[in-house]
């Protein structure tokens, strides 16, 4: 396995997410960070006892989203959240993501709380977003993760992130090239148009096939219909407004939406124990 993935100790790792509710200085914000700690902390419990292989914690009901840096209030708050997360579930690799691009806040919440990866959804290259404009920043945040000794925390990147459109086609290979090759991209992940929408195989396959040994995962609409398209072709997965009640990324997560999910995966690695990451 590679490092990015080896954290996991399991081929193929699920990787739950953790949608928190709106953040102090956010227009959806509701008073309470506590509920908001507590209901982070009930959805990382019901992944964790469910089988997950590990957990991405991410300010999704932050909306609108700054294109960029973020305040201090939410750095502070996902740094709380990350952390009683990490002491409900402290044998699951965590992940931060701090949308909608603020690659420093989500490396400085990590490696205060012990974090082993962040997502960043635009790392190299640029694309047309509903914040407008985006720009990859991947030579501040690479030089930045030097400076806080924060090395120990891989970098997973978005390639064609959703929810956007690049500013012109290009040929797929370069841009995976250049994310692995020349933004440092510990990991790639292909997604769908937008949140829950169906990864295409042959965006998946398209960027395995010039990936090397950097791994990719699939970053959204994985089903237990769809996983026997996709197991072949990705090195895990992330999965979360399917495992919500009655599939809504606003609801909490369902366990028995989970435990049918995770039984088509582990039977999948019990048929494929030779898989590796």
């Amino acid at each position: 396995m590679t490092h990015a993935l080896s954290m996991f100790n399991v081929i193929k790792p699920v990787i739950g997410m953790v949608h928190l509710q709106a953040l102090p200085g956010s227009p959806g914000y509701a008073g309470n960070l506590q509920a908001v700690i507590d209901a982070a902390v009930a959805d990382a419990q019901t992944l964790a006892q469910g089988g997950i292989d590990g957990l991405m914690i991410e300010n999704f009901f932050d909306v609108p989203f700054f294109k960029n840096a973020v305040g201090p209030e939410t750095i502070a708050a996902m740094t709380l959240a990350a952390q009683a997360v990490r002491t409900a579930a402290p044998e699951f690799p965590v992940g931060i993501n701090v949308l909608r691009n603020d690659g420093k806040a989500a490396l400085a919440v990590a490696s205060a709380v012990g974090a082993a990866f962040v997502r960043v959804n635009v790392l190299s290259g640029a694309m047309l977003t509903d914040q407008g404009l985006i720009e990859g920043k991947a030579a501040e945040l690479l030089r930045y993760r030097r400076a806080i000794g924060a090395e120990h925390v891989a970098i997973w990147a978005d390639v064609r992130v959703k929810h956007a459109a690049p500013l012109a086609v290009r040929p797929l290979r370069d841009e995976v090239e250049e994310l692995t090759q020349r933004a440092g991209a510990d990991a790639v992940i292909v997604s769908g148009s937008g949140t829950g929408h169906p990864t295409a195989p042959r965006d998946a396959a398209a960027t395995r096939s010039v990936a090397g040994a950097t791994p990719v995962l699939i970053g959204s609409g994985v089903t237990a219909e769809q996983l026997p398209e996709l197991w072949d072709i990705a090195d895990g997965f992330v999965v979360g407004s399917s495992l919500k009640r009655d599939g809504r990324v606003d609801q909490p997560v369902d366990a028995a939406r989970l435990a049918a999910l995770m039984a088509v995966f582990w039977d999948a690695r019990t048929k494929n124990p030779s898989n590796s990451c």
